[in-house]
């Protein structure tokens, strides 16, 4: 099983600007951005996007040194919003 899931945690790592875009994009659409989850949601975006910032026209720099300062807590910030979308599905939010 652990074999499988490191295999499929490696294809889906491919898509993670994607995903960090969709995830960005779905928390401010939604207006999740003024709670707790919504703004650790938007870290965790962030963290997924860190590749493409440099691109953004006058804050990309800053939002790529944000974004990699977040780096460092990634394992905290993984595990919390993968508790809180477990949460969610569960309705327990």
């Amino acid at each position: 099983m652990g074999k499988h899931l490191a295999k499929f945690a490696k294809w889906l790592g491919g898509f993670d600007t994607i995903i960090g875009i969709i995830i960005i994009i779905y928390v401010l659409w939604d207006g999740y951005w003024d709670q707790w989850y919504g703004i650790l949601t938007i870290f965790a975006g962030l963290i997924m996007i860190v590749g493409i910032l440099p691109m953004i026209p006058a804050i990309g720099k800053s939002l790529e040194k944000f974004a990699k300062w977040l780096g460092g807590f990634q394992g905290i910030i993984g595990i919390i919003v993968l508790i809180l979308g477990i949460a969610g599905l569960m309705g327990w939010m």
